[in-house]
């Protein structure tokens, strides 16, 4: 039966390729037999971020993709607030993450990510604990100045210099993964330099994340039939793994052993690292790192800790810096607020978070830009017990859920008649501070009780790349370079940002 489901995707998906290239399909097109399942994959392998703007706008928020009666999965598809924060607040332990996303993202292992219940409530605790560690906060903003200062700054000299273009894309991937690396285990990859060099764990963690986003797309049959033949990007997928376990059990007992030679780590408040604080066990003690599979709950912790700080910051610094490059008023009233807040006797001070929260409107700039191109796109969610949402819509235990943040930020019902303007004005009160969205309207850092425990963490990074990037360089994308969402579980530009860089006079 698997088989017959298979290949009835295969023929629909190429028929209605050939079909769509001399015609334009409807939103959503129910076929015999294999019911949604066609367009749906279509549309996901093509512009899976714009097609479901798209099809959510035409069905005022939320829609039913019916599959078929041979694979028996219905998904029901919103960007509805009213929706959201049901899903996500209100009775957030009817809809865990599930089976099906367990599978799906097995390399995670059982990091906070990929759990439920009880499992994650103890790993979220410990996690807050160690990262609102005012030792671990002054840790953070330590590594970031410093891959600033010795890598990023270093680096767009070296292409001012020469003329070059660069992907700027790449550039803050490399940084954000050395800077992970740091906070997690302390240990700098030095992926960031003026020879762009390949680190294998880092390419692995990128064919790890393309591979998660094609088990999401493809229907199960399809991947897991890869994975037994060992081919394709489940070969790809196995390979990285391994090559990534290895990186990371290695800083494991890189810890251990570092850990051995003094009474505790964290007596240094200097290198206040995530792993060593776990060993220290200063988080409650929840778990005896001395078991005998206690690498394993560390590896896992360490994965997804790495997967939340890596991709989402790297992606948001990305968008941010073309949609500032490309409304240069906007670029101007950064730099205007650079100068009031921060420029004191011809130089910036610039010494920590009192200062940076000061940055009122390079803040709203970044929630506008994740307003539109939120870091993780869409989230999805399992079923305990049938349930009514809002919206009228049934689902039951064999319905997946799937949240479209991406096209929130697109519906005139949710952000008016201006929602496709890039408007930072709109984040600002009258008194000039932040205002205040419900996260299931603005849900760029998860809401309900999986809000993202780094969003202040976050903001603070990405103030301080984004005032020393301003504040030093004048960004020009390439001209003709195309700018469009790749098709992954994290929102990276499908061909990079191509830029050039001057220097700014005076």
């Amino acid at each position: 039966m698997v088989v017959v489901a298979l290949l009835c995707c295969f023929f629909f998906y190429f028929v209605l390729s050939y079909w769509m290239k001399n015609k334009k399909s409807k939103p959503v097109t129910d076929w015999p037999i294999v019911g949604m399942l066609p367009g749906f994959l279509l549309s996901a392998v093509r512009r899976p971020h714009d097609s479901s703007t798209s099809t959510l706008r035409h069905f005022k928020g939320t829609v039913e993709f019916k599959s078929s009666w041979i694979l028996n999965v219905d998904c029901v598809l919103t960007s509805d607030p009213m929706n959201i924060n049901h899903i996500l607040s209100k009775n957030f332990a009817n809809y865990p993450k599930g089976s099906h996303f367990r599978e799906v993202t097995d390399p995670l292992g059982d990091g906070i990510f990929r759990s439920d219940s009880d499992v994650w409530k103890a790993q979220r605790k410990l996690m807050l604990t160690a990262m609102h560690d005012k030792r671990f906060e002054v840790f953070s903003e330590k590594c970031t100045w410093q891959k600033v200062e010795k890598g990023l700054i270093p680096v767009l000299e070296h292409v001012y210099k020469l003329g070059m273009e660069v992907d700027l894309q790449e550039l803050f991937q490399r940084f954000t993964f050395d800077v992970i690396c740091l906070l997690v285990f302390g240990f700098d990859s030095n992926s960031l330099s003026v020879e762009f060099p390949e680190i294998p764990h880092e390419k692995a963690f990128d064919d790890i994340e393309k591979a998660v986003f094609t088990r999401y797309i493809m229907p199960k049959a399809y991947w897991k039939l890869l994975r037994w033949l060992n081919v394709g990007q489940e070969k790809k997928l196995k390979e990285a793994r391994e090559i990534f376990d290895r990186f990371i059990y290695d800083c494991i007992s890189a810890s251990r052993e570092k850990l051995s030679r003094s009474k505790s780590s964290t007596e240094n408040d200097e290198e206040f690292n995530l792993i060593t604080a776990f060993l220290v066990d200063e988080g409650g003690g929840q778990t005896d790192y001395t078991c005998e599979n206690s690498n394993e709950i560390l590896r896992d912790h360490a994965f997804n800790l790495m997967a939340a700080g890596r991709d989402t910051v790297s992606s948001c610094l990305t968008w941010f810096v073309w949609l500032v490059a490309t409304n240069p008023s906007i670029e101007t009233k950064i730099l205007d607020e650079i100068k009031e807040k921060l420029l004191i006797n011809g130089e910036l001070r610039f010494s920590g978070t009192k200062e940076l929260n000061a940055l009122v409107y390079l803040q709203a700039v970044f929630c506008e830009t994740l307003r539109l191109y939120p870091s993780v796109p869409f989230n999805n969610k399992s079923v305990v017990q049938p349930d009514v949402l809002p919206s009228g819509h049934r689902v039951d235990q064999k319905t997946k859920v799937l949240i479209s943040f991406y096209a929130m930020g697109r519906m005139k019902q949710i952000w008016g008649e201006d929602c496709l303007d890039f408007k930072p004005e709109r984040w600002i009160t009258e008194r000039g501070g932040i205002m205040h969205v419900p996260s299931y309207k603005f849900p760029a850092f998860n809401a309900g009780p999986r809000s993202c425990i780094g969003k202040d963490m976050s903001f603070i990074q990405m103030k301080i790349i984004a005032v020393a990037l301003l504040w030093n360089y004048h960004i020009q994308p390439v001209e003709g370079h195309p700018i469009l969402p790749k098709s992954s579980v994290v929102l990276h530009m499908k061909y990079g940002l191509k830029i050039r860089v001057t220097k700014r006079s005076g």
